[in-house]
C-alpha cells in the first residue's frame, strides 16, 4: 500500500510518500514562510524527485487537527482537492496521535504539546506496551500503541497535575515545549525528558505510517466527508461569539431575502426542515406573522406563524445553535405578543415534542399552559406532541 501524507498542523510543514515497509521520501520544512506558499510546491517537487504519478496511489494521509487553525485548512483543503482529483479516499489521523508515533516503543508516558496560547495545549496521553509475537515459538516483540487520554484541549497547569497522579516517567515533544518548558519544569513531581530534535515535530513519514494501520483497520472517510478538528474555537470565532452575546437582539418583520438563510437554519435544526420554497410560500400568504431577529447584524432565530380569526398558531420557531439562551426566542415572542394585540388576536396556539424539556420551560416561563397531547404527531423519530396555549396581553 502506497500513502501520501500530509501535514500542516503547526508551525512545521511536512509531506511524505510511505509504504507498509519504507519511507519513499519526505520533505519537511520548519521555517518562516506560510503553508500555503510551501505545501503543494512540496508535494510537486517530491513528486518530481521519484518519479510519483499521483494516480498510483492507494490513499492520502493527512494530520486532521488539532492544531493551528489557519494550517489545519490550508492541509486539509489539500488533501481534500487532491483526493477529489485523484479519487482516492483520505485518512484522518489526529495530529497529537502522530506526534505521540514519532516515539516508537516508548513505554513511559509520552505526551505531545501544541502551543494553543492562553497558557494552553493540545495534548494527549500515550505509550506503548510490549507483546510477545502470536506465533508460539517467535520472540518477535511488537510495540502496541495506546491511547492513554484522547486528544484534548487543556491549560498546562491541569496538564501537570494529571501528569503528577500518574507517578510514571514523561518524555514531552512538540512547539509547546520550548513556550511551556519552564512550567513544566517548575511544577512537575514525576521524572520527565523531552525528545530529541529529530524526533520532537511533525513528520509525514509517521504521520503516513500510522494512517496505513488506521486504514486496515477500516478507518478512512471520501474527500467529500473529511472535517478537520479544531476541538475549540478559534480567536475570530470566540470574539464573534462575544460580540453576539452582547449584542441586542432585534425583532423585525421577516422578509423575502431573508428565506434563504431562514431555510438553511431549517436544514441545520429539524429532520423535517422547510424548505426556501415553503418559506417564501408561507411568506406570500395573507394570514401570516413572520419574523426574523437579527443579533451583531446575523440572523439569530425566527418564527412563521399563522393566524385565523382571533388565534394564531406558531408553525415554526427557532433559534442558531450557537446563539441559543440568549434570550433571542423571548424576544421573538415578545414581538409576536405586540403584533397580535394590534391584530387584535386573542390567543396563541403551539405544539412542541413531549422530549423538548428546554422549550417546554421556556414556553411555560413565557405564559403557555398545556392544553393537550397530540399522540404520535411527530415524526423521525415518532413522538407525541405536547398542545400549549397562552392569552394574548395576559
Amino acid at each position: 500500500m502506497r500513502v501520501l501524507a500530509i501535514d500542516s498542523s503547526g508551525l512545521t510543514a511536512t509531506v511524505a510518500v510511505v509504504e507498509e515497509t519504507q519511507t519513499i521520501a519526505e520533505y519537511t520544512v520548519n521555517y518562516k514562510k506560510t503553508h500555503s506558499q510551501t505545501l503543494l510546491p512540496m508535494i510537486a517537487e517530491m513528486a518530481k524527485m521519484i518519479e510519483l504519478d499521483l494516480s498510483t496511489i492507494d490513499a492520502i494521509a493527512v494530520a486532521g487537527g488539532p492544531g493551528s487553525f489557519t494550517g489545519l485548512r490550508i492541509g486539509s483543503a489539500t488533501a481534500k482537492g487532491l483526493g477529489l482529483a485523484l479519487d482516492k479516499p483520505l485518512i484522518h489521523v489526529p495530529t497529537v496521535d502522530a506526534l505521540a508515533y514519532n516515539v516508537y516503543g516508548c513505554e513511559d508516558i509520552i505526551c505531545p504539546i501544541m502551543d494553543a496560547r492562553r497558557n494552553q495545549v493540545y495534548t494527549g496521553l500515550y505509550t506503548f506496551s510490549s507483546r510477545a509475537g502470536e506465533k508460539p515459538d517467535s520472540n518477535l516483540v511488537e510495540p502496541v500503541f495506546q491511547v492513554m487520554k484522547m486528544q484534548m484541549a487543556v491549560s498546562v497547569e491541569e496538564l501537570i497535575r494529571r501528569l503528577n497522579n500518574y507517578a510514571r516517567p514523561v518524555v514531552f515533544l512538540g512547539d509547546g515545549v520550548p513556550v511551556y518548558q519552564e512550567m513544566l519544569s517548575a511544577g512537575l513531581k514525576v521524572p520527565y525528558s523531552f525528545a530529541p530534535s529529530y524526533m520532537n515535530r511533525q513528520r509525514a513519514a509517521v504521520v503516513g505510517a500510522l494512517g496505513i494501520k488506521y486504514f486496515k483497520a477500516g478507518k478512512f472517510e471520501t474527500a467529500a466527508e473529511h472535517r478537520p478538528e479544531y476541538l475549540r474555537m478559534s480567536q475570530a470565532e470566540r470574539e464573534r461569539a462575544e460580540r453576539e452575546k452582547k449584542a441586542v437582539t432585534e425583532v423585525r418583520e421577516m422578509t423575502m431575502e431573508d428565506a434563504a438563510a431562514v431555510a438553511e437554519m431549517e436544514h441545520q435544526l429539524f429532520p423535517d426542515a422547510w424548505s426556501e420554497k415553503s418559506v417564501l410560500e408561507t411568506l406570500e400568504q395573507e394570514h401570516t406573522i413572520c419574523l426574523t431577529a437579527l443579533k451583531a447584524g446575523r440572523i439569530a432565530g425566527y418564527a412563521l406563524v399563522y393566524t385565523a380569526a382571533d388565534e394564531a398558531e406558531i408553525a415554526r420557531i427557532a433559534v442558531a445553535k450557537e446563539l441559543q439562551r440568549q434570550g433571542v426566542a423571548r424576544a421573538i415572542l415578545q414581538k409576536l405578543e405586540e403584533l397580535c394585540v394590534e391584530k387584535s388576536i386573542s390567543k396563541v396556539l403551539l405544539d412542541v415534542r413531549e422530549s423538548n424539556t428546554p422549550a417546554r420551560a421556556l414556553y411555560e416561563s413565557a405564559g403557555f399552559r398545556e392544553d393537550g397531547i397530540r399522540q404520535r404527531f411527530y415524526e423521525d423519530p415518532q413522538e407525541d406532541a405536547i398542545l400549549m396555549s397562552r392569552g394574548v396581553g395576559k
